[in-house]
């Protein structure tokens, strides 16, 4: 039957031929696509008015009230979400508004929402699996994801044992400028390094914001707490050391030779763990003119990048694994044996890693963290992010330009991606001498 309203919702019978109630179907119609589900309510087809969509006024129909007005605000309902996702140019596809539809059918108890932080903290925590990014870029309409979540976990543990010695009330209305400046001296006594502060502070600032779009709150004061970051001396690996680990013999030792051959490809496509582990041959394409390419959407920001497939030991990985590469590890194991790869490689340089830990600068040693020190080994520091980092350094070493760069790491902001280049003092005189001879 054609549809007769120019309303996105409209609603039909799953058997008009019945001679007994059948179930109401709901029909949700949005950029040519169309979303079916069931509602909880049925009738007598001799009842319903085909007109109108909604149940007639017939005295032997008596549910038709609570029906009438459940497809009513439904209706409206879902003309809301749609005009919503619209208005913050999130992408409109049928998990999406299923997902706001289900939110909506089945809402999280008002009551149960807290006042108190750490309260409202475990709620929302509780809640995140249903809840969407708090974002309009690639990440947008998709579901918080458990990454986050055990971050924000981690956040609560803190604030947890931080209430334990914190004497002022809790309520959302009281987190201010003395508990921040109280919360971040806790936490530096503690030792924590500067980044891991900041990074307690950016999700409780997250968390409140969410108490305010709660309506659970009018506290702004969270706006004000600073966000402390100090630049990371992380390493990267040169060309040549690159090499010599990609020339390492390791066919004897398969669990190493799968981890150096991953990241090797890393460290020359420019690939994230989570892409570079989980690759599969679908994601590489030919052009027109026949050049291969990797085509992926990275898995962390949703963004989509295409990397020409040139670096010869590349083209040799993929052909070594028949475009399939090893399965990915868990990250710490990764990391574990990058460690003992580098060691067998020789990336054995000194290097001084300096950090903000409890307020005072320290340095990093092979047993932790001193005043001084004589440095570490460099195959200490390598992780599974060195890759990452070496192929953008290595990149602009070159001399190609950070835009173009970014095309292949899927930087969105320049000011992120030039925390990746890692070139030290000596470095930047050889590469401005040569920028000078030219």
């Amino acid at each position: 039957m054609a549809r007769k309203s120019i309303s996105p919702v409209t609603f039909w019978l799953r058997d008009s031929q019945a001679h007994k109630p059948t179930p109401i179907h709901c029909l949700v119609c949005f950029d040519n696509e169309r979303l079916k589900f069931s509602i909880p309510f049925k009738v007598l087809p001799a009842h319903w008015n085909h007109e109108k969509y909604r149940i007639r006024n017939v005295v032997d129909a008596t549910n038709k009230d609570s029906a009438n007005t459940f497809m009513n605000n439904l209706e409206s309902a879902i003309t809301n979400i749609l005009n919503d996702l619209r208005a913050k140019r999130i992408p409109l596809n049928k998990e999406t508004i299923k997902q706001q539809i289900d939110i909506y059918l089945n809402p999280v108890v008002e009551t149960g929402k807290p006042k108190n932080l750490l309260d409202f903290v475990r709620w929302y925590i509780e809640t995140c699996p249903t809840r969407l990014v708090r974002s309009k870029g690639n990440r947008a309409g998709r579901v918080i994801s458990p990454n986050t979540i055990r971050r924000y976990k981690t956040t609560l543990n803190g604030l947890e044992s931080f209430a334990l010695a914190y004497t002022d009330s809790l309520d959302l209305d009281n987190i201010d400028t003395n508990f921040y400046k109280a919360f971040t001296e806790w936490l530096t006594a503690k030792n924590y390094a500067t980044n891991n502060v900041s990074k307690y502070i950016e999700n409780l600032k997250g968390f409140m914001s969410a108490a305010v779009d709660e309506g659970l709150t009018a506290n702004y004061a969270f706006r004000k707490f600073a966000n402390m970051r100090e630049d990371a001396e992380n390493i990267y690996l040169t060309e040549l050391e690159l090499q010599r680990i990609y020339e390492l013999d390791l066919s004897k030792i398969s669990r190493l030779e799968r981890v150096r051959d991953l990241f090797i490809f890393a460290a020359w496509t420019g690939l994230r763990f989570s892409d570079f582990s989980t690759l599969q041959p679908e994601h590489i394409k030919i052009d027109n003119d026949g050049n291969k390419y990797l085509d992926l959407k990275q898995q962390k920001t949703g963004g989509r990048v295409q990397i020409p497939i040139v670096h010869e030991a590349v083209i040799q990985l993929l052909a070594k694994y028949d475009n399939r590469l090893p399965s990915g590890i868990s990250n710490q194991k990764t990391n574990d044996y990058l460690k003992e790869i580098c060691k067998l490689a020789e990336i054995d340089s000194r290097e001084l890693k300096h950090v903000t830990k409890g307020g005072k600068q320290v340095v990093k040693t092979s047993d932790g963290w001193a005043k001084v020190s004589p440095g570490v080994l460099k195959w200490e520091l390598v992780t599974s992010h060195t890759a990452r980092r070496s192929f953008a350094t290595n990149m602009f070493k070159r001399g190609m330009p950070t835009l173009l760069i970014m095309k292949l790491t899927g930087h969105r902001k320049e000011s992120e991606f030039l925390k990746y280049i890692k070139v030290d003092a000596q470095e930047t005189m050889s590469l401005i001498r040569s920028y000078f001879q030219k």
